[in-house]
């Protein structure tokens, strides 16, 4: 294997190159973590929120970081804290469903999915205070039309929402889905 050069490091990310390729990696997270969250009305809890990189407000699944408060902590920890925090909602049970690159030509970033269980509203949601994310519960049967119109009014619409949308079905080996409204 080639040795790796770093070739910039800021606050939250690096640059680095082995070989010819060059990629970035974090520096203050361990992976990310998609959680998919149906609530006991049958509706899908997305977030929507300006990104910065893209320069637009995107929608997507509630997500955070596992690891980016300086502990160690499992994908399922970190999307139970984000949950909360992002949607106002707190599940009883977080099941893994599977993880994998994120984009694997350009990091070396893994994003698990996650679905929640048994939720129950918490709070308001909205993010930290780094953050101002809108909760939006969409009844699940009007989701693809409702992200469609979102799309037309042009919002950002993150393409591993769909890989999300797919889990809200099917079980990652492609079996139904089971959702339970209990623990």
């Amino acid at each position: 294997m080639e040795d790796v050069e770093n070739l910039h490091e800021g606050k939250y990310l690096r640059l680095l190159r082995r070989g010819r390729w060059e990629y970035a990696e974090r520096t203050n997270a361990g992976s990310a973590v998609i959680i998919v969250a149906l609530t006991p009305h049958d509706t899908l809890l997305f977030v929507e929120q300006y990104r910065e990189a893209i320069q637009c407000a995107s929608i997507e699944m509630p997500a955070g970081l596992v690891g980016d408060l300086g502990e160690q902590e499992s994908m399922e920890t970190a999307a139970h804290r984000e949950l909360i925090e992002e949607t106002g909602w707190e599940a009883s049970r977080i099941e893994a469903l599977m993880a994998g690159p994120s984009s694997s030509g350009m990091s070396n970033e893994v994003i698990g999915f996650v679905r929640a269980h048994g939720l129950r509203r918490v709070g308001s949601g909205g993010g930290d205070e780094s953050e101002r994310i809108t909760v939006h519960e969409v009844p699940r049967r009007e989701a693809a039309a409702w992200l469609a119109a979102m799309r037309a009014k042009g919002y950002s619409i993150d393409p591993k929402l769909y890989a999300g949308l797919y889990f809200v079905e099917r079980n990652p080996d492609g079996t139904p889905a089971t959702w339970d409204a209990a623990p």
